[in-house]
């Protein structure tokens, strides 16, 4: 069997044919990874939506978030197949920006969806949640659900890793807003110096890493009684490490994402409040942008005065706190993804 053409474009990149149409119009979308619910969101959206439009689309993953190699390999590919856009969820927001150049220079629309940039004002627009209001409203609900005990809380922080700083930095900084923190520089993680921050670590994003990064900041207080994480499947990892050692009902989880099986750990106590976004809007406005922009050569622009379009956050939970805007997992789950 010959290897094909996106298996020698770089190890470790994972291609997918995802629609195809005699319109003449090409499309790529890539994303971090395959295996994140989130993203496999994004490409039902994306797929859909070309296929309605007649567009044809070709997607692409690499192996773990992170994987900034894939990514530049996918975008040399798709600029040589001719691509009038990309839609593209970056895993190195800085390292990917010579490629992005790149594909620009070449005459193809960029769009960021739910990552964006560094600066953001490499990718002709993004498309995504405003992660800082994500985070914004978990620290809000779980400052106002700890009442008093909030000024004795003591909190641990589960990141993503740190090549992936934008939206970790967004939506860290987002809850410590909410929570009543001082940030100092909001667009730096790590300045703080409110004594009740237990700890950072890194999850890379999925279960396991969360489990790891749990019980390492366990290590550091055992006396940690609040969790931010980065999303959701970050949090089910935690819940287990706090789990082995009898800590599950004393430590208040929140997170962002919105995924199904994320709103079903809220709705299970697992998780006590979650922001939830909407990749599948991303992606298939995406793929309108890109039919838009071969057609008329128009971009999309900002929304509200953002550098980027808003495509919305919720947050959900079934322990409504005075003062946050809520939806209970009843309803989160008639929106859910994966």
């Amino acid at each position: 069997m010959k290897t094909s053409v996106f298996a020698a474009a770089a190890v470790g990149l994972m291609a997918f044919a995802s629609s195809a149409s005699a319109a003449g119009i090409a499309a790529c979308l890539i994303t971090k990874t395959d295996s994140n619910p989130f993203f496999v969101k994004m490409k039902e959206g994306a797929t859909a939506k070309a296929q309605e439009l007649g567009v044809e689309l070709k997607s692409y993953a690499g192996k773990i978030d992170g994987d900034n190699e894939s990514q530049v390999a996918a975008i040399e590919t798709c600029i040589a197949d001719g691509a009038k856009g990309i839609l593209l969820t970056p895993s190195d927001t800085k390292a990917i920006v010579p490629s992005v150049q790149k594909a620009r220079a070449a005459g193809v629309l960029v769009i960021a969806l739910d990552t964006p940039l560094e600066p953001i004002t490499e990718a002709d627009m993004t498309f995504a949640t405003d992660n800082r209001e994500a985070g914004r409203l978990i620290g809000k609900w779980a400052a106002a659900t700890m009442g008093d005990k909030a000024k004795d809380a003591v909190i641990g922080f589960l990141n993503i890793n740190p090549s992936y700083p934008t939206v970790d930095v967004l939506r860290d900084q987002g809850f410590q807003e909410g929570f009543g923190i001082d940030v100092k520089d909001p667009n730096r993680i790590g300045d703080e110096d409110d004594a009740r921050i237990a700890g950072h670590d890194f999850t890379d994003g999925n279960e396991q890493g969360g489990l790891r990064a749990m019980e390492n900041l366990l290590q550091q207080n055992p006396n940690i009684n609040v969790i931010h994480t980065i999303n959701e499947p970050a949090a089910a990892g935690a819940y287990q490490a706090l789990k082995s050692v009898g800590k599950e009902n004393d430590v208040l989880i929140v997170s962002v994402d919105g995924g199904c099986p994320g709103v079903k750990n809220v709705a299970e106590g697992i998780i006590g409040a979650t922001s939830q976004q909407y990749p599948l809007l991303m992606a298939s406005m995406g793929i309108e942008a890109i039919k838009k922009f071969a057609d008329s050569g128009d971009k999309p622009k900002a929304t509200d005065g953002k550098d980027f379009f808003d495509t919305g956050v919720t947050l959900i939970t079934d322990k409504p706190a005075a003062g946050v805007d809520s939806i209970d997992t009843k309803t989160g789950l008639e929106k859910c993804w994966g």
